[in-house]
């Protein structure tokens, strides 16, 4: 990662680059969503681009996780990993009652006050 981790905030990073907006509910049940949802995280942060990702989820079921890359090839690359495509299937069949992607280039962003472990 090229920026820091803060408190759950990926912080310091230098636009432009490009945010992966990733809002989701839930269905009932773990189902082994939380082990998944771990190693997507561990195995995002292995790959070319990746910047960092922030993540939180509501009492409801309604979830946002937005994961920060360098370029959009790096997004494509990250979409073909033969890992995250299986997952990603698991989430459609069994995690997920609705789920929408948005990709986004950042041109600005602003951080204060400054930040704190």
């Amino acid at each position: 990662m090229s920026g820091a981790f803060v408190g759950g905030i990926a912080a310091g990073l230098t636009a432009p680059y490009y945010a992966v907006i990733f809002t989701s509910r839930r269905t009932d049940g773990d189902n082994g969503y939380g082990e998944a949802s771990d190693a997507m995280v561990a195995l995002a942060a292995s790959q070319p681009g990746f910047l960092g990702i922030e993540s939180a989820r509501g009492s409801d079921g309604i979830g946002i996780t937005v994961s920060y890359w360098d370029s959009e090839e790096a997004i494509a690359g990250w979409r073909r990993n033969a890992e995250h495509s299986a997952t990603r299937e698991r989430g459609r069949s069994l995690w997920y009652s609705h789920y929408e992607v948005r990709v986004c280039r950042v041109e600005r962003a602003y951080a204060g006050p400054p930040a704190r472990a």
